[in-house]
């Protein structure tokens, strides 16, 4: 599927185009100028505010993303405007809408679930036992049950 590569990881160094995509980053404004509303880059997501069920929460600080299934699985939100401030993790899949002219990303969870999250450390190793607390602590099933997967393979990538 990935061509001469297993994973997806494995192209990122095998050709020069992938050195030449950060010149073509698409700008903030872009969505004002284009009817194309399903690709983004992560660059212009990063910063948007998080809006929970009850209210603004933080913003997009980073991602989490999946090697080997090449899926983005967390979105990190920096909490650090409300005391205390931290780092939590959510996944894409509680996403409910996206505004671009408001650059919000709207997610079904409130303020406190969000505030109260495990902390994301990004030095940490992230295991599935982590993965597990994360999904007790939002009461939502992990995506490996429908996924089928076993352990997961995570980098994380700042925006």
């Amino acid at each position: 599927m990935w061509g001469p590569a297993m994973y997806p990881q494995g192209l990122a160094a095998s050709t020069k185009a992938g050195s030449d995509v950060s010149s073509s980053v698409v700008p903030r404004n872009m969505w004002k100028e284009s009817a194309d509303v399903h690709l983004r880059s992560t660059q212009v997501v990063s910063d948007m505010y998080i809006h929970s069920a009850d209210g603004e929460i933080g913003h997009v600080d980073g991602f989490v993303i999946d090697d080997e299934a090449w899926a983005i699985r967390y979105i990190e939100v920096a909490t650090r405007n409300w005391l205390p401030g931290k780092k939590v993790l959510i996944s894409p899949a509680w996403v409910e809408k996206v505004k671009w002219e408001d650059s919000k990303v709207y997610v079904g969870l409130t303020r406190e679930a969000i505030q109260d999250a495990p902390e994301h450390i990004e030095s940490r190793l992230m295991d599935r036992e982590h993965e597990n607390r994360l999904y007790f602590h939002y009461g939502k099933p992990p995506y490996w049950l429908s996924e089928g997967k076993g352990k997961p393979s995570l980098a994380h990538s700042g925006a």
